[in-house]
């Protein structure tokens, strides 16, 4: 799979955020970069003796005027275990092989959200402002993840992550030492909002791989879709200590 050397990745959460954020995300005005038509892809899991299951997704591609894509954009389907890590290993083990390709710096966003459980709700903290970004390295440092972390305030301890797939996601990369950058907003106020209005968090998300990426995002254009699912209780709520 031939991919940019800066590589978006994303997951398809219940939330709509994964999705919202890739659907958003335009070549810049005056920028001799194309933005491609979203192409799924299907790999086996055969190898790890899953046949009813296929690491799958969509990828995007922001290409140059001589077709080499300069930032690319994979949106995975949100798996549960045990399919998450061989699906998540797939891909990354498929991506690493492409000789042809540049190394690439995997940066992953997310958007968290306040975690409720037995009606106590979190005290907001000053520094846990709605649309304020939060990044981390992961594995090799390189400028450009550098240049990111210059440009984004510290992960403070309640930010949690949330759902199989970016758990695995993050703990594969670390595993393979690849450069990656975790990139994080809080939105904690998506309770009060309708789902036509997108939270902050995400806007803030969008804006900053834009400007780090060579790439342009309107407010007014982002989709923001959640499903049903993400407004049901946990069913294990244990699985929001760990991250």
């Amino acid at each position: 799979m031939k991919v940019a050397s800066k590589l978006i990745v994303l997951v398809g959460d219940a939330d709509g955020y994964g999705a919202s954020i890739a659907g958003a995300l335009r070549s810049s005005p005056g920028s001799n970069l194309t933005r491609s038509e979203a192409t799924p892809f299907e790999l086996s899991l055969e190898n790890y003796g899953i046949k009813d299951h296929k690491a799958n997704g969509d990828l995007v591609q922001f290409l140059d005027p001589h077709g080499s894509p300069q930032v690319s954009i994979l949106l995975l389907s949100n798996y549960e275990p045990p399919v998450a890590a061989c699906a998540i290993r797939e891909i990354l083990a498929t991506i690493v092989s492409d000789k042809s390709s540049e190394p690439q710096t995997i940066i992953v966003p997310f958007v968290a959200k306040t975690v409720k459980h037995n009606h106590e709700v979190k005290i907001r903290k000053p520094v846990e402002q709605e649309g304020k970004v939060y990044g981390a390295e992961l594995g090799v440092s390189t400028e450009f993840t550098k240049a990111m972390l210059a440009a984004t305030a510290r992960p403070p301890p309640s930010l949690q992550i949330h759902g199989e797939a970016l758990a695995c996601l993050l703990h594969m990369v670390r595993v393979l030492k690849l450069p990656a950058f975790v990139l994080a907003a809080n939105s904690q106020d998506q309770t009060r909002r309708s789902s036509e209005n997108a939270p902050e968090g995400l806007f803030s998300i969008g804006q900053f791989l834009a400007n780090h990426c060579g790439l342009y995002i309107s407010k007014d254009e982002i989709q923001w879709k959640p499903s049903a699912q993400s407004h049901k209780p946990a069913e294990e709520p244990w699985r929001a200590l760990y991250g």
